[in-house]
């Protein structure tokens, strides 16, 4: 049984008499121990996944239908009281701006102990249990930074105390949403160096939402690409790099500096994502799409499997299996 199941989540925003869907039929599942990555440009839907995974929606956007099954629990069934009680201590999240998600008028210290403390966490002593923690995500002099405010440490810094507040309470799942977006390229690495290792020590799941795919390549088991709220292509990333079926996965990778699919010049992708009230009647990617013909436009296709871990949401993978069956 997988860690985290999700199965055809839909979430929208009202517009007048109607719901537009933002995401739309997610379906994607995460093994214990395992990392996926969620990738996409701005305006996928990969931020709103990941809340709607915490049922965090912002208003007056809402679930409209899906299953979410943590461990095989349902999520959707639970009383908002019990809902809590799964945020930080089960799930947790690191948002992409340490800055805003971080209290700026609390000390690192008591942002950590406070939290320890809610979930039944941290022992006894929690102060020792967060200095503790501090130096587990390699933060210099633990207990001088125990007592800074947000405002007093690097943008680094920042990054790694809200690491060490999602890890606090022992999650199962860590969902990391464009964990390196604010830093340099240096501290990005770093940072990312770090969650790996973390994975690993603490037992983790990890869904790393993020448009860069040279993260992806380093940090990721599988991958799924999402674009204007559906997920057109998922499978194993070596798999997925050499060999991308969708014609969106295979924009993204001549647009990828050092990329075996980009030429001298990296290409762009044209035009961009259709806005919510203006998404075509069939493949969303069509108005973008290099191989687009009649079949295209008619309904937006399945997914279709490409081998036994690997499909993509696209009519030319079909066509390609039926004739291969023939």
């Amino acid at each position: 049984m997988p860690l985290l199941s999700v199965r055809h989540l839909s979430t929208g925003f009202p517009h007048g008499d109607r719901w537009l869907p933002a995401v739309q039929d997610v379906s994607f599942e995460i093994a214990a121990g395992e990392t996926l990555a969620l990738v996409g440009e701005s305006g996928s839907g990969k931020s709103l996944t990941a809340f709607s995974l915490l049922r965090l929606v912002p208003p007056p956007g809402r679930i409209i239908a899906g299953e979410i099954r943590l461990d095989g629990q349902d999520l959707m069934a639970l009383p908002e009281a019990e809902m809590e009680k799964v945020r930080g201590a089960r799930i947790s999240l690191i948002f992409q701006e340490p800055m805003s998600a971080l209290n700026p008028v609390l000390t690192i210290g008591s942002q950590l102990v406070e939290a320890m403390t809610v979930h039944g966490r941290g022992g006894t002593d929690p102060k020792t249990a967060a200095l503790d923690l501090l130096a587990t995500v390699r933060m210099d002099d633990p207990a001088r930074r125990f007592g800074e405010y947000p405002h007093q440490l690097s943008g680094g810094l920042r990054q790694r105390a809200l690491i060490a507040l999602a890890l606090c309470c022992r999650p199962a799942l860590l969902v990391a949403d464009e964990p390196t977006t604010a830093l340099d390229v240096t501290i990005q690495a770093e940072i990312l160096n770090l969650l790996r290792q973390l994975k690993h020590e603490f037992g983790l799941s990890l869904l790393l939402i993020t448009h860069d795919l040279g993260v992806v390549a380093h940090t990721a088991d599988r991958v799924a690409v999402m674009y204007a709220g559906r997920i057109v292509e998922v499978g194993p990333v070596r798999a997925l790099f050499k060999n991308p079926a969708h014609p969106y996965t295979q924009a993204l990778l001549r647009a990828m500096p050092g990329s075996t699919h980009s030429a001298r010049r990296l290409e762009p992708i044209e035009g961009q994502v259709p806005a919510l009230d203006r998404q075509p009647p069939g493949c969303a990617f069509a108005p973008r799409c290099a191989w687009r013909h009649d079949a295209c436009d008619a309904a937006p296709p399945d997914m279709y499997p490409v081998d036994e871990t690997h499909a993509s949401r696209c009519v030319l993978v079909r066509e390609a299996a039926e004739l291969a069956r023939e």
